[in-house]
């Protein structure tokens, strides 16, 4: 039998807010004409005092000018979550560009130029 699964506090928390800010994200992007951004994690501390907030765009070259607006808007993102989280103190929101995915697709570039030739 599988051994149960111990989530911490912070893990229980990064996930609600991942859910809740991905909302937030997605109408700002629809109301402030943001280039499209997607939540892709969120990292909370054990002291439930900062949330990172990694983000990924569709066209990587707009992701500094995304990231710099959430960052903008994140006291507001904070002051709604207040509102409709049952917590006693929401973590003050940082938002980060997720390179993964521009990782994973360089890795994946070289390994098609460096793949054995088939004749």
């Amino acid at each position: 039998m599988p051994a149960p699964m111990n989530f911490t506090r912070s893990d229980r928390i990064a996930v609600q807010l991942r859910k809740e800010i991905a909302v937030l994200v997605h109408q700002a992007v629809r109301d402030h004409a943001l280039p499209s951004v997607s939540v892709s994690d969120v990292e909370v501390t054990r002291d439930l005092d900062l949330a990172k907030v990694f983000v990924t765009t569709l066209v990587s070259e707009e992701s500094k000018a995304a990231v710099k607006a959430l960052n903008e808007m994140a006291f507001e993102f904070r002051r709604v979550l207040s509102r409709t989280l049952k917590m006693r103190r929401v973590p003050e929101i940082r938002f980060h560009y997720d390179d993964s995915v521009d990782n994973g697709e360089r890795i994946e570039q070289l390994l098609r130029e460096n793949a054995p030739k088939e004749d």
